[in-house]
């Protein structure tokens, strides 16, 4: 499947600026969120403590929470960190992972939909729960289709002006009253930890472009479906899945 002109557009703009990503996210996937980053051109960050974070967070272009392995301390760091990017006006990015499933981190992360999140990606299951209605889901793993999400979806971005990707098999982005459909990967993309975490990373990334944030968010979940599309093609398996998406990645401006 080859990217479309503007899918190649944003990606230009994204080697170009090499977006610096501050990404809190959860301890099972850093390693595997930084080299996706590093794969498509951006440099990420992972700059966990307190007040190290809320430094960091002003600093950087984008902010990732991922709220995978919250914890209290962490999630008050996430917080810090928050405030200080909006204040800084730089877009910050939730992943609100097994919200609604689980209470701490549903109440944390429905504390900090106030903070102006320029972008939520989220399964289906976690996007209903973060818009208040009835969801599935089974820990991290979501029982819903991101289709019957898309309402809960539109309506959450017009509740706090987001944009937001409700991903699974098809990806729905939405500001709440536009939506881009993106078509592709792989159901080996969900045998591999970490690759709906890293969509997220770019996702924040994104946000730091310059143009229609929508489009540039569309373009994120595009690349990663493209390069999971791809991947399975020379792929036996997880692992070597995992390593032909990097490199699908990194090369995925030749393909066009």
């Amino acid at each position: 499947m080859q990217p479309d002109l503007l899918d190649l557009h944003v990606l230009h703009h994204f080697r170009t600026r090499c977006p610096l990503t501050h990404c809190m996210t959860n301890d099972v996937v850093q390693t595997f969120t930084a080299n996706v980053l590093l794969a498509l051109g951006a440099s990420p960050a992972m700059v966990v403590e307190a007040e190290e974070a809320e430094q960091f967070a002003a600093v950087a272009d984008a902010l990732l929470v991922n709220v995978g392995t919250l914890t209290a301390p962490r999630a008050q760091a996430m917080r810090r960190a928050i405030e200080r990017a909006v204040a800084a006006g730089k877009p910050w990015t939730l992943d609100p992972v097994a919200v609604g499933a689980l209470t701490f981190r549903t109440r944390f992360c429905h504390q900090i939909l106030a903070l102006q999140p320029a972008a939520i990606r989220g399964n289906a299951s976690e996007i209903l729960a973060l818009a208040g209605m009835s969801a599935g889901g089974r820990g991290v793993d979501t029982t819903d289709t991101a289709a019957s999400a898309l309402p809960a979806a539109q309506a959450l971005a017009r509740q706090t002006n987001a944009i937001i990707g409700v991903t699974g098999e098809v990806d729905y982005i939405t500001d709440g009253q536009r939506t881009r459909t993106v078509k592709g990967g792989d159901p080996l993309m969900t045998r591999v930890v970490g690759t709906g975490c890293a969509l997220s990373a770019v996702v924040a990334a994104s946000c730091s472009l310059p143009g229609d944030r929508l489009d540039n968010v569309a373009a994120a979940c595009g690349w990663m479906k493209r390069a999971g599309t791809a991947a399975v093609t020379r792929s036996r398996g997880p692992g070597s899945f995992a390593a032909a998406f990097l490199d699908e990645l990194y090369t995925l401006e030749e393909q066009a």
